[in-house]
């Protein structure tokens, strides 16, 4: 499994360092759900950011503008609507085979955290791709998939072109 150790040793130190449990219970207590370990250790370390002008992480403290919390709402809504579940390889939401929406991309892609179908299996990642019913499964964990996109490696998100010098990351405002 990717450690945020990995993760830092590409994208450089984090700046936020959040350690603060009450923004996630409370989005968590209010979904259902308890995201994956991996998932909030990143975006704790990270706090909301664009990594390569491209991806968008946020984190569910609700004094920050670009909220997680916010996000998923909103996003729940949206592709809850009947014309958007061909888009997707199955409903939205918090319940068990399920995927929840966490980050998004410039370029047009969706990235859902899969909740697994029982308390063994692992969290996947599926990224839609918003200008078409495209949409891929990849089965490894969130950190998994985040060091392979910062790593340049094809996870449907590439990055190659938009992180010539290497991965870099910004605060959101």
């Amino acid at each position: 499994m990717a450690t945020l150790s990995e993760i830092r040793a590409l994208l450089g130190e984090p700046r936020f360092n959040w350690s603060d449990p009450a923004p996630w219970v409370e989005l968590e207590q209010e979904l259902g759900l308890r995201f994956p370990a991996d998932f909030r250790e990143i975006v704790d370390a990270y706090g909301s950011i664009q990594i390569n002008g491209q991806l968008y992480l946020e984190h569910p403290a609700g004094h920050l503008r670009h909220s997680l919390g916010d996000s998923v709402r909103g996003d729940l809504e949206m592709w809850r609507e009947e014309d958007m579940a061909e888009f997707l390889p199955g409903p939205v939401g918090s319940s068990p085979g399920e995927l929840i929406p966490v980050a998004s991309a410039t370029t047009g892609e969706w990235i859902f955290l899969r909740l697994p179908d029982d308390s063994s299996s692992p969290w996947r990642v599926v990224v839609q791709e918003f200008d078409s019913p495209a949409w891929t499964l990849h089965e490894m964990t969130f950190g998994e998939w985040l060091l392979a996109y910062l790593e340049g490696r094809d996870v449907t998100l590439c990055s190659r072109n938009l992180a010539p010098d290497g991965p870099s990351y910004e605060p959101l405002s």
